[in-house]
C-alpha cells in the first residue's frame, strides 16, 4: 500500500518531532520498506535486539516526507533470520552485519562477513544477548576477511591501515589500482570495539546521556541531545524554552568548531598549510570562548535530562557573541583566499565526485549529501524548538566534488554563526533545568538531531528499576562510508587523503 497508508496506521512515537512507530510482521516488513524506498524515503538506522522472553526484535528507522517512521518486527519464537533489505537500501549491508555480530539475529542477504567482531570474541557468542561473555583469547586469532578482489593485467593492491599516522582510530582501506588510478576501494572498520551498546544496558536511564555524548566525541552535543530528547519524550517531560535555546546554541557551536577544523585540514591536504594554521587558530579561539561560556571546550556534559548542566551568564553571552562576530569576519577573508587560490581550486574541483543520482541511490546524508544535491536537513524539514522559530537556511550544492563540500562547509559555518548570534540575542528568560522523571518500564522513544555530519539517532527502551533495557546510537557515517568507496574510483591514490578528509566520516561512530 502507499507509504501514506503505513504512516496513518502507525502509532505515536515518543521523542523526535514528527515520529511514529509501526509494528509489522515478516510479510509486511519488506513491503513497508519497499513502499518507503519507492516514495523517496531513506534508511536512517537498523538494529536488532531481544525483547521479552524468547522475543527477537528487528527495527528500522525510515525518514519519509511525513516524518520518521520506525518499523518494529517481532520474529517468531526461536527465529533468528529476517528478510534483508540491502537491495532497497544499500547502506543496510553493514548495519545488518553489525547487528548480527552483536545479537546473532541475521538478515537473509548474502554478505555474512563479520563487521564488528574481528575474532575478538567467539563466533557463537553475542554481546547483546545478556549474561557473561566467554573470556577472550589474547591475542585473538586473525580472521580471514574476504575482501573483494579485482583481477586483470596490471592490477595490484595497495593496503592502507588499519593503523594510521597521527591520532586517529584504526580503519583499513584496500585499493585495487592500475598505475595510480583507483579501480576499486573497499574499507573495513570496527577494529576497536568499545562495547557501547552493551554498556548502555548496564546503566541507569538518567545517566545514559553521558555515554551517549562519548559515542563520537566531535558530535557530543548531537548525541547527548538525541538521547535526552528520547528520554524526555518517553517521560512526557517538556524542557523550558531557555533550555532548548541553550541546547541549540551548543549544537551550532559544535557544528562551527568542526567546520573550522575541517576547512583547515582540507586545505592542508591540498598543500596549503597556511589554511590549516589560520583555521586552527579560529577553532581554538572558538573553543576557548565556548569553555568560558558553557564550561567545557567540547561539550560532553553540557546537555542533561531536563535541560542543561549550566546556565549562560550575560557577560559570557556578550563575550561569545563578540567571538562569533570576529570569527565570521575572518572566515570571510579566508574564504576569499581559498576561492582565489589557483592551486586549491585545481585540487578541489573535480576530485571525488559523487553525483546527485549516486548519492540518492546510496542514501547519502548530512553535509556531504547536501553537497551532492541531497537537500535534507532536519532543522529545516522537521524543525523542533527552537529551530521552528529560527528560519534556518538550507545550504546545498549539486557538483558533488571536494570543492562543493568545501563550499557547503563555508556556507554552513556562516549560517551556524548567524543562528548562534540570533539565539544569544533572543535567549528566553527562565530556568535552564527542570527535574526529568524516569520513564515507565517498557516505554520506547527515539531522539533525532541534525548533527554537523548529518542525522544522529538514538533509540532508547526503558527497563525496570530506572535502568536502560536497550539503547542504539546511530551515526550518519554508517550511510556515508560506503559512498567514499565510489567517490575515489577513477581518481589517483594520492588524492585519497583529500577526498577522505572532505567527507570526514567517523570511525568511532561505527565502532560500537
Amino acid at each position: 500500500m502507499p507509504l501514506r497508508r503505513w504512516w496513518e496506521s502507525a502509532g505515536e512515537l515518543a521523542g523526535a518531532a514528527h515520529a511514529r512507530i509501526l509494528p509489522v510482521t515478516g510479510e509486511s516488513w519488506r513491503q513497508a520498506v519497499l513502499d518507503a524506498a519507492a516514495s523517496g524515503g531513506r534508511l536512517l538506522a537498523l538494529w536488532t535486539g531481544h525483547g521479552g522472553p524468547g522475543e527477537r526484535v528487528v527495527c528500522a528507522a525510515l525518514m519519509c516526507d511525513p516524518g520518521l517512521l520506525v518499523l518494529r518486527m517481532s520474529l517468531p519464537d526461536a527465529e533468528e533470520v529476517y528478510p534483508g533489505i540491502q537491495d532497497l537500501f544499500p547502506a543496510a549491508n553493514r548495519m545488518q552485519r553489525a547487528a548480527a555480530d552483536l545479537t546473532g539475529i541475521r538478515s537473509t542477504d548474502p554478505d555474512v562477513r563479520p563487521w564488528l567482531r574481528h575474532s575478538a570474541w567467539p563466533a557463537d557468542a553475542f554481546p547483546l544477548r545478556g549474561g557473561e561473555l566467554p573470556p577472550s583469547v589474547s591475542p585473538p586469532p586473525l580472521d580471514d576477511y574476504a575482501f573483494v578482489r579485482v583481477l586483470g593485467e596490471g592490477v595490484h593492491e595497495v593496503a592502507v591501515g588499519p593503523v594510521h599516522a597521527g591520532i586517529i582510530e584504526p580503519g583499513h582501506f584496500r585499493f585495487s589500482v592500475v598505475g595510480e588510478k583507483v579501480l576499486k576501494l573497499e574499507g573495513r572498520l570496527g577494529y576497536v570495539h568499545k562495547g557501547i551498546e552493551r554498556r548502555f544496558s548496564e546503566m541507569a536511564l538518567l545517566d545514559g546521556h553521558r555515554l551517549a555524548a562519548r559515542v563520537c566525541g566531535d558530535s557530543a552535543v548531537a548525541f547527548s541531545w538525541a538521547y535526552c530528547q528520547a528520554l524526555e519524550g518517553m517521560a512526557r517531560h517538556s524542557i523550558a524554552p531557555r533550555a532548548a535555546y541553550l541546547r541549540a546554541l551548543a549544537l551550532e557551536l559544535e557544528r562551527s568548531a568542526n567546520h573550522l577544523g575541517d576547512l583547515g585540514a582540507i586545505g592542508n591536504d591540498a598543500g596549503f598549510a597556511f589554511g590549516l594554521a589560520q583555521f586552527s587558530r579560529l577553532k581554538e579561539h572558538l573553543l576557548r570562548s565556548t569553555e568560558r561560556a558553557l564550561g567545557q571546550r567540547y561539550l560532553l556534559d553540557f546537555i542533561v535530562p531536563g535541560g542543561t548542566r549550566l546556565d549562560l551568564a550575560a557577560e559570557h553571552a556578550q563575550q561569545l557573541d563578540e567571538c562569533l562576530e570576529s570569527l565570521l569576519r575572518e572566515a570571510a577573508i579566508l574564504r576569499e583566499t581559498y576561492e582565489e587560490h589557483a592551486g586549491l581550486r585545481d585540487r578541489f574541483a573535480g576530485a571525488g565526485i559523487i553525483t546527485p543520482d549516486l548519492a540518492t541511490r546510496l542514501g547519502m546524508v548530512g553535509l556531504a549529501g547536501r553537497a551532492s544535491g541531497q537537500a535534507s536537513d532536519l532543522r529545516v524539514d522537521h524543525p523542533f524548538p527552537p529551530y521552528d522559530a529560527l528560519d534556518v537556511v538550507r545550504c546545498t550544492r549539486t557538483e558533488g566534488d571536494v570543492l562543493a563540500r568545501v563550499t557547503v562547509r563555508f556556507d554552513e559555518l556562516t549560517e551556524s554563526v548567524r543562528l548562534a548570534r540570533r539565539m544569544l540575542a533572543t535567549l528566553p528568560a527562565g530556568a535552564h533545568l527542570s527535574a526529568a522523571p524516569i520513564p515507565l518500564p517498557g516505554t520506547f522513544g527515539v531522539g533525532l538531531m541534525e548533527g554537523w555530519r548529518g542525522p544522529v539517532l538514538v533509540a532508547l527502551e526503558a527497563g525496570s528499576g530506572g535502568q536502560i533495557r536497550r539503547c542504539h546510537p546511530h551515526d550518519p557515517s554508517w550511510q556515508n562510508w560506503p559512498v567514499l568507496e565510489h567517490a575515489i574510483i577513477g581518481n589517483i591514490v594520492p588524492d585519497f587523503p583529500l577526498i577522505n578528509k572532505s567527507l570526514n566520516l567517523s570511525y568511532s561512530g561505527q565502532d560500537l
